[in-house]
């Protein structure tokens, strides 16, 4: 099957839910080009985000895997195919 890019942009309300996103992230590594976390003290969350290569149902549950843990928010941009 065809593979995206994909950019998943990944908002941490709740730090306590760090082990938990590097566990899921962990799971999907092959998939993963980069990732980039950023701490943002002045609203006290931290904003991840993961370029990632694979099948757009890869993509999909591994976004939705995130966005279920609490205090976790995310949102999806693909390349175009």
């Amino acid at each position: 099957m065809d593979t995206r890019a994909a950019v998943i942009a990944i908002i941490v309300k709740n730090t306590e839910s760090a082990n938990e996103i590097n566990n899921v992230l962990h799971e999907y590594g092959k998939y993963i080009i980069g990732r980039m976390g950023i701490p943002y003290q002045k609203k006290n969350i931290s904003i991840i985000s993961i370029a990632i290569d694979a099948e757009q149902d890869i993509i999909n549950t591994l976004a939705g895997k995130i966005g279920r843990i609490e205090g976790v928010t995310t949102k999806t941009v693909y390349s175009p195919e």
